[in-house]
């Protein structure tokens, strides 16, 4: 199993739509796309982007055919409209918590 690990923080005042985007398209996309979100994690306080969230798949080639898609450009552009500093990588998953 390979895990894709986006991280990214929230517009300010964009909160309200930033959260319906990703509810209603972005997480609903993801699943199209051969990806199963394992974990979400918002950050309140500290030195570190808001919002740090995984998502697992068989292999690396599926993430990358994601990562490729139309459908991907679109949400990734759509998702820009609301976060600033995205980043994200590709890791082997473990099991457990990963940076």
């Amino acid at each position: 199993m390979m895990k894709l690990l986006m991280s990214w923080n929230i517009r300010p005042g964009r909160e309200a739509e930033y959260f319906e985007f990703v509810v209603k398209e972005l997480a609903p996309g993801l699943i199209r796309l051969g990806l199963q979100q394992t974990e979400n994690w918002y950050t309140l306080y500290g030195d570190c982007p808001q919002i740090l969230t995984g998502s697992v798949a068989e292999d690396a080639p599926t993430i990358q055919r994601a990562l490729s898609s139309d459908e991907w450009q679109e949400l990734h552009h759509k998702l820009e409209e609301y976060v600033t500093d995205y980043a994200h990588k590709v890791v082997r998953a473990t099991g457990t918590f990963q940076l």
